[in-house]
């Protein structure tokens, strides 16, 4: 039996028994003889829990659906070139997974904390705050002389590349609303010419610098607006960097989630302040690459993400409360499921804690193709569907468009639903003053995410003949902003360890450091060194390889690494490799250079080129990137901890050959997260580590700054270096292989990543979270904490609304509003929202989901932009003064982590917690007060059974500050 048959039969036999089933919800379609819905592939009996957890907080996706197998096959038809090789080997592999599937899928869904709760309906309207009270009156004016086509035209993509940016919805013309543009990324404009690439997401963690993090947002911003973009796809705290080896961590801000709600929220008032709306994302627990799409990996179905309720709410969903609180316009949802229902239908997710509790005023979008439902979606609180197309690329077979007004018509969707859908999105338009026509021409982009061409087509995705027209203007929108991604790399670079030997100076080194290191060589050789200064470079890594752009997406490994890949890299302007900036700056009449740009390690100590050098500068590096695409052995997620292009090797090799092994050794290392330093580290003349993460364009001048003492070096680690992968514990590492049909990812470890997790089993890190040291040294004196409020177990209660959100009419609109009009001319794979014929359109009584009429209580812990506003009163200040002790000006981080009073309870606490930090420039002998404010939200943890955040009350805070997460020496209590 050929394998694609053998699928099928069982495909067909696992329709068959769902067909017994007659509940519908979350998945459910537009009508009875919809095909166009992705749907399980797991008997619901098999996924139905026998149990509940009280900790329970998300519903499975279990919901029934007719007439799938069509839809399915006609999908791999279309994506027949990937999926042919793939469904090869899936007969075998789908007997197998399918009895394991079932299995571990029951077992994930039965045993806490991974049960089910209640789905999470009607989604809450928008407009119940003050801060976008104007906004939402406006968008209500304007929505309710809309069109249904207009409306399902402004939540619908029109299809991949059927529009010059990444992503497009329609506009709604007769009243004035333009189509906007939506484009990556997190790192600087993707597809575009003429901008900046921004060092990366984990690179501005590094610095700790709340301005710096305000500022690339905003120039960020700036460039976003003026190449037309209404709409940055950014910035991402998700993944959080559960696992060091996460594919798309670099992306974030580090693996702490007060360090990434920071970063974020400063991100987001960078970007806003310039009128471009951010996205946060990825909405939520995509923490790895592998399965974390259907199709993409062979199987069927999106990884299950199975994650507790007080982890949800302390570590994933913990930064995008701070951006809802910074005001952010739009939330992506992510591609993977969570507890088994995919987070763009999840009504628990997006209903009840995004819109409810966290009180999110803006519009929810999906990821690109992470919409595997219609009505289930809209019902489930999704109010923008990327690109547009249906389940599968480029199909312009759309779940929403022509479906969405079918939908509105037939009562399957509430008009009341895709009104809140348009609102929400207008308002947002309006929040950010993106109705100002100076600021934001009703224009197409000035570039084209598809050519580099002057001339192109408008919708190149269509194999429609249409006009060329000019796409490709060219428009430099680069400023001087390359300062500040010099800034933010060179701060972002963290000095690991320095054994008297950095900085170094243009000369190489001092008269006097020159001196006594060749006496000591001398004594210890018999052999002095005489004349230049002599340096040797090493790694393919120093180099420019052959070129930043040189991959698409900049997905593989060559030259110096500048971002990681995936949808978040851009087209580098340019990219100064180290070696280009120590040739600039060397001091020629004093150092002799010598260049070893690649990692061959082919020397020895009986090389003489290599003996006589005195100072050995080596780099090596490790990338990664999102798992669309693969180089060697890294599948978007790295396979290891290790250095890449045998990088340990040539660590090894240049200090045992430098200086016929006596020189001094220099290790420069660009990584997307941790990499294992134990070959080499603690090598005698392996003097001195610097870990520069992903430093953008201006790479090689950032790193010269800091080697010649230009800058003093103030990054610090966003995330602990282990000596092991195992030292992260179970939960650290990638699911590399299937364990079903739907891989099932239990997020077991709960609240203890990364650091928390080695302080908890008392592991020894490397370099721990937190970590960084300084070319002077700084100290702590006279901590204060000054109570502001006093201790209460709950906040106060949620305040009443402090608006309305708008009223419409509920009346179902005319059928001929959804009628395409003739004097369109159609392009084909183009989402339009009109339909040929309406005749069989009849409104029935469609079967929500249980409980759609039952409004669930409102949350304690909502009621605003951000949630209950007394979760953001100031309870306590901690005082600390900081001193620079040492020789020289530059910046100390200092950090404050809290320690949970000990209690009588069962309730767990980590060992500690980031609670704040700051950035503070000081001169030799300087002294500055830091102050932190803590919240009542820094110090309450997720009570499962209140389902609030709950301060403790009994016993003593205590409040630690020093300068990484083990190096705390001063401390208070409250």
């Amino acid at each position: 039996m050929a394998p694609d048959e053998s699928a099928q039969g069982l495909l067909k036999e696992s329709s068959t028994r769902r067909s017994r089933s007659s509940d519908r919800g979350d998945n459910a379609a537009f009508d009875s003889d919809s095909d166009l819905d992705a749907t399980d592939y797991i008997d619901r009996e098999a996924a139905r829990p026998t149990r509940r957890s009280p900790t329970a907080s998300f519903e499975p996706n279990t919901k029934g659906k007719k007439r799938w197998c069509s839809c399915l096959f006609t999908t791999l038809g279309r994506r027949s070139k990937c999926c042919i090789g793939v469904l090869a080997g899936m007969g075998i592999l789908w007997v197998l997974l399918t009895a394991t599937g079932v299995f571990v899928y029951r077992k994930a869904q039965e045993e806490p904390p991974y049960g089910q709760s209640p789905p999470w309906y009607p989604t809450p309207k928008g407009g119940i705050a003050a801060s976008w009270a104007d906004s939402y009156a406006k968008a209500s004016k304007m929505v309710s002389k809309m069109t249904l086509a207009e409306k399902v035209n402004v939540t619908t993509g029109t299809g991949w590349e059927m529009g010059l940016a990444v992503g497009t919805n329609a506009p709604a013309i007769h009243v004035g609303f333009p189509q906007l543009q939506l484009q990556d990324g997190p790192l600087g404009i993707r597809f575009a010419d003429n901008i900046t690439a921004f060092p990366a997401g984990i690179t501005v963690g590094a610095t700790w610098n709340r301005q710096l993090m305000y500022a690339r947002g905003k120039a960020h911003a700036i460039e976003a607006r003026q190449k037309g973009i209404n709409v940055l796809l950014g910035p991402c705290v998700g993944p959080l960097g559960r696992m060091p080896a996460g594919g798309r961590n670099w992306e974030g801000f580090g693996a702490d989630p007060y360090l990434q709600g920071i970063a974020g929220a400063e991100t987001v008032k960078g970007i806003q302040s310039e009128g471009v709306m951010a996205t946060i994302k990825h909405f939520v627990a995509n923490e790895q690459e592998h399965f974390r799409q259907p199709w993409e990996w062979g199987l069927p179905h999106a990884i299950s993400s199975n994650i507790d309720d007080r982890t949800l709410h302390e570590l994933y969903a913990w930064p995008f409360g701070d951006a809802v609180k910074a005001g952010v316009a739009s939330v992506m949802c992510s591609y993977n499921q969570v507890n088994n229902s995919y987070a763009c239908g999840n009504s628990k997710l997006l209903n009840g804690i995004l819109k409810d509790e966290l009180g999110f005023q803006g519009f929810v979008m999906s990821d690109w193709l992470a919409q595997h439902s219609g009505v289930g979606t809209a019902l489930a609180g999704l109010d923008m569907t990327m690109p547009g197309d249906g389940l599968g690329w480029a199909d312009g077979k759309s779940l929403w468009g022509p479906e969405l007004s079918r939908a509105v018509l037939n009562g399957s969707v509430p008009l009341e639903r895709l009104n809140d859908m348009v609102t929400r999105i207008v308002a947002a338009w309006y929040q950010l003053g993106q109705d100002d026509e100076k600021k934001f021409p009703r224009k197409q982009p000035n570039f084209s995410s598809w050519t580099d061409e002057e001339k192109g087509v408008m919708s190149p995705g269509s194999p429609t003949e249409q006009e060329q027209v000019v796409v490709n203007q060219f428009v430099n929108v680069q400023a001087n902003h390359s300062v500040i991604a010099r800034e933010v790399a060179a701060e972002g670079t963290v000095l690991l360890k320095n054994e008297d030997l950095l900085p170094i100076s243009r000369q190489g080194l001092s008269d006097e450091r020159l001196r006594a290191r060749r006496d000591a060589v001398e004594r210890a050789t018999g052999k002095r060194s005489e004349g230049k200064f002599k340096v040797g470079i090493f790694g393919e890594d120093a180099g420019p390889g052959n070129g930043p752009n040189a991959c698409k997406d900049r997905g593989c490994n060559q030259g110096t690494l500048g971002s990681g890949w995936g949808s978040g890299a851009v087209e580098f302007p340019y990219l100064v490799s180290p070696v280009e900036a120590l040739r600039k700056q060397f001091d020629k009449s004093k150092v002799e250079l010598s260049e070893f740009l690649d990692n061959k390690a082919s020397f020895g100590k009986g090389d003489g080129s290599l003996n006589d050098l005195e100072l050995c500068i080596v780099f090596a590096n490790a990338d990664a990137g999102e798992g669309f695409t693969k180089w060697a052995d890294v599948s978007g997620d790295r396979p290891d901890l290790r250095l890449q292009n045998s990088g340990d090797n040539l660590i090894v090799k240049v200090a045992s050959s430098c200086g016929g092994g006596t020189g001094d050794v220099v290790v420069v290392i660009h990584a997307v997260g941790p990499v294992l330093v134990e070959d080499w580290i603690d090598t005698p003349n392996v003097k001195a580590l610097l870990f520069a993460n992903l430093p953008g364009q201006e790479s090689g001048n950032a790193l010269a700054e800091i080697l010649f003492g230009d800058t003093n070096p103030s990054g610090h680690l966003p995330f602990t270096i282990g000596r092991t992968l195992e030292d992260y514990g179970a939960g650290g590492k990638v699911l590399y292989l299937p364990n079903g049909v739907v891989p099932q990812q239990d997020f077991k470890e709960g609240l203890y990543i990364d650091y928390r997790h080695f302080d908890k089993y008392n592991i020894e890190p490397r370099f721990e979270f937190g970590f960084g040291l300084s070319y002077t040294t700084f100290k702590f004196d006279n901590i204060v904490v000054i109570p502001q409020r006093r201790k209460t177990q709950y906040p106060l209660r949620r305040p009443n609304p402090a608006a309305e959100p708008p009223s419409y009419s509920t009346d179902i609109p005319s059928k001929e509003e959804a009628i395409f009009p003739p004097e369109i001319r159609r392009l084909k794979k183009y989402v339009y929202p009109y339909l040929d014929s309406t005749d069989d359109i009849e409104v029935g009584q469609y079967p929500y989901p249980d409980g759609y009429d039952q409004q669930p209580p409102l949350s304690e812990a909502g009621g605003d932009e951000g949630g209950n506003p007394d979760l953001w009163s100031n309870y306590v200040v901690v005082n600390v003064d900081v001193i620079n002790d040492g020789p020289v000006a530059g910046a100390a981080v200092p950090q404050l982590y809290l320690q949970y009073p000990e209690t009588e309870s069962e309730t767990d606490f980590p060992v500690r917690v980031l609670r704040g930090f700051d950035k503070v420039y000081l001169k030799p002998g300087e002294k500055k007060t830091v102050k932190f404010n803590l919240t009542r939200r820094d110090l309450s943890y997720w009570d499962v059974v209140a389902q609030n955040w709950v301060m403790v009350t009994e016993g003593p805070y205590e409040f630690s500050v020093g300068f990484s997460s083990r190096d705390l020496s001063i401390s208070g209590t409250w």
